[in-house]
């Protein structure tokens, strides 16, 4: 018996590569590079899913496929540092520290929240358990590419091993009856112990590593996750609203000396100052805040006192700053209002639209891969119908590695842009490469750009 989706996935991934081994050329275009000023009528090259020039001066290859974009606008692909689209489920009730949960074993591929992103102009996502737990399991970092598994999506580092943080939480959320914590300072004294016991496992397999005869301590992935963790291999993602909550954060990080991404940060604007020392003192260790703009329906007593001014105030004193969605509290396809909002109330423009990208892709340690358009980074961009920090404007194509993922002008794409009925069903593949009206098995299919819509014939 034939097999139809098989020969699709085949054919997906084949159409794939070719269109990532692609030239293309968007030209005429008003170019934010991020990592330097604006360029007038600029040219960007991508070849084989890489940046390959970008420049007012660009000569353009021969093979190349042109875009003309004159009248537009082209920055890098968006990072989230925060978001719960694809169906995320961690950590459950049995217990408030789970950190051998992988967020990567709950997501799907095919879940509609990834078509909202890339409509949004959004290419690289930090996905993440809920913050319900003190520490709820490890995130993934996603790439909003062509695929129909999360293995497919997810970003790796050179070794191969898939990438992701470690989401931890403190505040009203992770507060609850017993096995839970109960009080704050419960809380505390909780990661407290269980980072010791990291520790102390840590320095067994150390021992053990060193005497070859010597007995391993039982493998606990819970353990490992947090040893990862000691070893600033992977980056904690604390969600924290009050004050004195972010102040407990940094009191936990100088303790144990880890990597931490201070997240939702609603009272940060208080605290400026303390954050903005911390950053300096560890060297680095603290790698600032992600800071939620647009927190509705909220709902959370410690987010009331939230403010628009939270990034301009963390940006006078020296704090680093990124945004993000907690996708569906804002909308994926709304992620660039979050920049203009925050230049309404006093963030400067350029560490605005940092916030969207470089600022977010270094907080996932993907800065040397994708948040700016630079020779040799990852061809992930956008273009964009007028000036990023315009309510009147539109995201009209979305690229991830030189693939074409999102194209407003397609109904399909529009819909997800938009809104409306069907825009919420999880999708079958799609292959915006696949040719249209291929045939397998005695039956005919045909493909649009969110994958196959229909199939006739005598297929088994």
């Amino acid at each position: 018996m034939q097999k139809p989706w098989l020969a699709l996935v085949f054919l997906s991934l084949a159409f794939a590569a070719a269109a990532s081994a692609q030239t293309i050329a968007v030209t005429n275009a008003r170019i934010l590079p991020i990592s330097g000023p604006p360029i007038e009528r600029g040219v960007l090259v991508v070849q084989s899913g890489k940046v390959l020039a970008v420049g007012a001066n660009v000569e353009i290859p021969a093979n190349a496929s042109v875009i003309d974009a004159t009248g537009k606008v082209v920055m890098p692909g968006l990072v989230d540092t925060h978001s719960h689209i694809g169906g995320v489920a961690g950590a459950d009730g049995s217990g408030p520290i789970q950190p051998d949960v992988r967020v990567l074993d709950s997501l799907n591929a095919l879940d509609s929240g990834y078509r909202r992103a890339v409509a949004g102009g959004l290419t690289t996502l930090n996905v993440m358990p809920g913050s319900g737990h003190l520490l709820s399991g490890q995130t993934l970092y996603v790439k909003l590419r062509p695929g129909i598994t999360m293995d497919a999506l997810a970003i790796r580092d050179a070794a191969g091993n898939i990438m992701g943080g470690l989401k931890m939480a403190n505040g009203t959320n992770s507060i609850g009856a017993p096995p839970f914590s109960g009080t704050r300072g419960k809380s505390a004294a909780l990661i407290r112990e269980r980072f010791i016991k990291a520790q102390e496992y840590k320095a067994k397999l150390a021992a053990a590593a060193a005497k070859p005869d010597a007995k391993a301590p039982d493998r606990d992935i819970g353990l490992e996750a947090i040893v990862e963790v000691l070893d600033g291999k992977r980056i904690v993602h604390h969600h924290t609203h009050r004050a004195d909550d972010i102040i407990t954060v940094l009191r936990l990080q100088r303790e144990f000396g880890f990597r931490v991404v201070l997240q939702h940060v609603s009272e940060a604007w208080k605290v400026a100052g303390e954050i903005a020392a911390a950053e300096k003192d560890t060297g680095g260790k603290v790698l600032g805040c992600s800071v939620i703009v647009i927190d509705s329906p909220g709902g959370k007593l410690e987010a009331a006192e939230m403010s628009l001014e939270t990034g301009a105030v963390l940006e006078k004193a020296g704090g680093t700053v990124a945004f993000h969605t907690d996708d569906w509290i804002t909308d994926s396809r709304l992620f660039l209002r979050s920049a203009s909002l925050a230049v309404r109330a006093g963030m400067s423009r350029d560490n605005a639209l940092r916030a969207l990208t470089i600022v977010g892709a270094n907080m996932l340690d993907l800065g040397d891969r994708v948040g700016s358009l630079e020779p040799g980074k990852d061809a992930d961009f956008i273009i964009l119908s007028g000036d990023p920090l315009s309510v009147y404007t539109h995201v009209e194509q979305t690229w991830v590695e030189g693939q074409k993922v999102f194209d407003r002008s397609d109904p399909q794409d529009r819909l997800h842009a938009t809104g409306g009925y069907g825009a919420g069903r999880d999708q079958v593949p799609y292959m915006c490469c696949a040719v249209q009206g291929f045939s397998f098995g005695g039956t005919q299919w045909t493909t649009n750009s969110q994958g196959t819509t229909g199939g006739q014939g005598g297929g088994q």
